[in-house]
């Protein structure tokens, strides 16, 4: 009993390590929540257990013990409780020695993960630079890559629909916390009337947080929320998934059904969707229904917030002076001259008449009308002497509205924004790369780097609800 109450005053009981969930591939940031830190109120918490001679007993057999228990029985102890007692006896002292073990192997996973964290923070601090020289890159790109790079290590190989390993949404959820604490300490001034005690009234700073984290953040956290939820919701189904060649191109049902699924040949290593051979009821397509305009709602709402982050971010001065001199020339003479002639321009259906046959298609043209829009604003500017972007867009307001480059410059952002809403899931153009990388602001590059993520989570979601439905009706046209 000595040595274990030595042994109880070398741990610090004040710490309880959460469970570790990290994986040995992860290539995120460091993670501050790796621990929890919280008190041990439990009356019988091994630890904190006031001893009692007459009802203590040491890990191991001990002749103390055995002389206690003798010195008992002699003492003309009833046989039945005798035997009661030497059972309660030896599940205290199991009890016990469980207790420590756990205790043991709790403080080495809270060594483990601390160890994991002070790396983590240690690449955070660096700028991704091992070598210590500081030309790591700055703490806006470390932040918005360790985003980046914890949503493809938790949502990268899930895809289907289906809860998450619940380590991997602890690892989600605790290293988010994390990365977005930093919020908490990026604030903004604003006056404040302060009343003294002898009534006079003064005006005072008082610190927020930033309008647009104030606005965003709470925004992203609960479709964050809600993405997880649609995952969950998904734990009792009806359909399941056969990976890729696990079925046989020999059966009658499956094999004519592998033959349909397979249309996307470049998605060779999404699972396939099954349902049984009399389709989903009807129960299930409504739940189906219901979670995919959900996801889409949420899809649309992360999407809004990435352009508005994006479209507050300075444009670099290397963009700007790698932009064509003539918008026509980039855009092409027949968008062009669809653009400057037509009375009613219909965004609509100019995109009809192109006729854009793959993503790669949409994301070059989508370059093209991009710094087209840019080139034309910045003639339409050209009459002040003032060339950088700030102030160019100060500037916009006191441009003529009839002028030939605001008109074009005006047309071309309403076709940008007509291709994207047509082509959601397309890549980030010339320009949006070109901000994420030069940006400086910590703050926009978290909001920008996390409706990124939940963006792209919300379109896979949708697309996956997509296949179940595409393979459901192929099997009820099939019967």
């Amino acid at each position: 009993m000595e040595n274990s109450s030595n042994s109880d005053e070398n741990y610090d009981v004040g710490y309880q390590p959460s469970p570790c969930s990290t994986d040995p591939n992860d290539q995120s940031t460091m993670s501050g929540d790796s621990f929890v830190y919280c008190r041990t109120y439990s009356s019988t918490s091994v630890f904190s257990e006031p001893v009692d001679d007459h009802h203590s007993c040491c890990s191991e057999a001990s002749p103390s013990c055995s002389s206690h228990w003798s010195t008992k029985r002699s003492g003309g102890v009833v046989p039945q409780k005798q035997a009661l007692l030497t059972r309660l006896v030896t599940k205290q002292c199991k009890n016990s020695n469980a207790g420590d073990h756990q205790k043991l192997d709790d403080l080495e996973s809270l060594d483990l993960e601390l160890e994991m964290m002070k790396e983590r923070f240690a690449k955070l601090l660096l700028g991704e630079d091992m070598s210590g020289s500081g030309k790591g890159v700055c703490t806006a790109i470390t932040i918005s890559n360790s985003i980046t790079n914890l949503y493809a290590t938790v949502f990268g190989q899930n895809l289907r629909l289906e809860p998450l390993n619940p380590e991997k949404k602890a690892l989600w959820k605790r290293e988010m916390d994390c990365l977005l604490s930093v919020c908490d300490y990026i604030v903004e001034f604003t006056p404040k009337s302060h009343n003294l005690r002898n009534g006079a009234a003064v005006e005072i700073m008082e610190s927020r947080q930033r309008s647009d984290i104030y606005i965003n953040l709470p925004a992203l956290r609960k479709l964050d929320a809600m993405l997880i939820e649609i995952l969950d919701s998904f734990q009792d189904r009806e359909f399941w998934y056969a990976e890729q060649g696990s079925m046989s191109a020999n059966s009658t049902r499956m094999g004519s059904f592998r033959r349909v699924v397979q249309r996307n040949d470049e998605k060779w290593w999404v699972p396939v969707p099954c349902v049984p051979s009399s389709g989903l009821t009807e129960k299930a397509r409504k739940h189906l229904r219901h979670k995919r305009e959900c996801a889409n709602q949420i899809h649309k709402a992360a999407m809004s917030i990435n352009n508005s982050v994006l479209s507050e971010m300075e444009i670099p001065d290397s963009y700007m002076a790698s932009l064509p001199k003539s918008g026509r020339a980039s855009i092409g003479d027949p968008i062009y001259r669809y653009m400057y002639t037509t009375e009613k321009f219909s965004p609509e259906y100019l995109l009809d008449c192109l006729n854009i046959a793959s993503e790669h298609e949409a994301l070059e043209l989508a370059d093209r009308v991009e710094a087209s829009m840019y080139t034309w604003r910045r003639k339409a500017c050209m009459i002040h002497s003032k060339s950088s972007w700030s102030m160019v867009k100060d500037l916009m307001s006191d441009v003529n509205r009839s002028d030939k480059n605001h008109i074009l410059a005006e047309r071309a952002e309403s076709l940008l924004f007509s291709l994207k809403q047509r082509y959601p899931e397309l890549s980030q153009t010339s320009l949006d790369t070109c901000k994420i990388q030069y940006n400086r602001d910590v703050g926009q590059a978290i909001l920008e780097s996390y409706s990124r993520v939940l963006e792209g989570l919300a379109f896979n979601i949708v697309a996956w609800i997509e296949d179940v439905f595409f393979v459901d009706s192929t099997t009820r046209n099939q019967d």
